[in-house]
């Protein structure tokens, strides 16, 4: 439930400078640092139009005209890493957290976004959720996790064209290579479901937006102190993150946003109508479109 007593007490000016130091990468105390605004609020509005970026999202994102489809799972972590977090703070959401994500390879437009575990379970969830929202037989692309299978299966039947691309590493020649995989080497696609066009068969694209994903949000930086610290305050990032990106910012391929692109937008959105979101009735009434 929206707060609107919050709302009333922070000027529209100032969540709009808010946002729009979020969405550029800033991080909290950068953000509050930059507007002059108090952590509390901050992260209270975050909390909010992230919640209502999601329900928007998933209302509207809806009914879609999709030929080709690229999953991908990106790492992050809250709290501490998995390994570190103490039984009580797994308990309380810490540890690994990784975001599944769906994009159109031709409108680049972010179908589909799942923030939870690497397991079959939420495979399954995911792909349910990806089949939701497509109105036409499309083709998928993944990488090698196996959990893909069932999970698209059980998710689009036979009605689907899927095929697995499967990158080949080297070993890594240099020692200092901690945070860097080896030398890609090579890859191998497997044909899974139906006859999807060997021109189609790639994850270039939605590889390209975990970059744009990890620049666009402080939290997702490697080797720094900027990591998430709540679960509800991550998921409302990305929340965020991703309303920004489907219909916000101007894609540098296409010179359009990508709903724009998805024939679910007629015009790129400005971020006073993002904010725009907190409204209860720009969201049950479709006033913002």
């Amino acid at each position: 439930m929206l707060d609107n007593g919050f709302m009333n007490r922070l000027k529209k000016s100032d969540q709009v400078r808010i946002v729009s130091a979020l969405v550029e990468g800033c991080g909290i105390n950068a953000t509050c640092r930059i507007t002059g605004i108090s952590k509390p609020t901050v992260l209270k509005l975050l909390a909010d139009l992230g919640a209502a970026c999601y329900a928007y999202h998933d209302a509207h994102v809806r009914g879609l005209k999709c030929k080709h489809i690229q999953c991908d799972e990106i790492w992050s972590f809250v709290g501490a890493k998995q390994k570190n977090a103490a039984e009580d703070k797994v308990a309380a959401g810490w540890g690994d957290a990784w975001t599944w994500t769906a994009l159109d390879a031709d409108s680049k437009l972010m179908v589909s976004y799942l923030v939870g575990q690497r397991g079959a379970w939420w495979a399954n969830k995911f792909m349910g959720d990806v089949a939701s929202r497509i109105n036409s037989r499309v083709q998928i692309t993944t990488d090698g996790y196996r959990a893909y299978v069932e999970a698209i299966e059980g998710a689009f039947g036979m009605d689907v064209d899927y095929a697995m691309l499967i990158k080949l590493y080297g070993n890594p020649t240099q020692p200092d290579t901690r945070y860097s995989p080896g030398e890609c080497i090579g890859t191998e696609t497997v044909h899974v479901t139906g006859d999807p066009d060997a021109k189609h068969i790639s994850t270039s694209f939605v590889e390209r937006q975990n970059l744009t994903m990890r620049m666009s949000m402080r939290r997702f930086t490697r080797l720094t102190n900027g990591f998430s610290k709540k679960l509800a305050n991550h998921e409302a990032a990305i929340a965020l993150h991703y309303m920004h990106y489907n219909f916000c910012r101007i894609h540098s391929t296409l010179r359009v946003t990508p709903a724009m692109e998805a024939g679910i937008a007629d015009r790129a959105w400005s971020i006073e109508e993002l904010v725009s979101l907190l409204d209860p009735k720009s969201i049950l009434e479709g006033l913002v479109a």
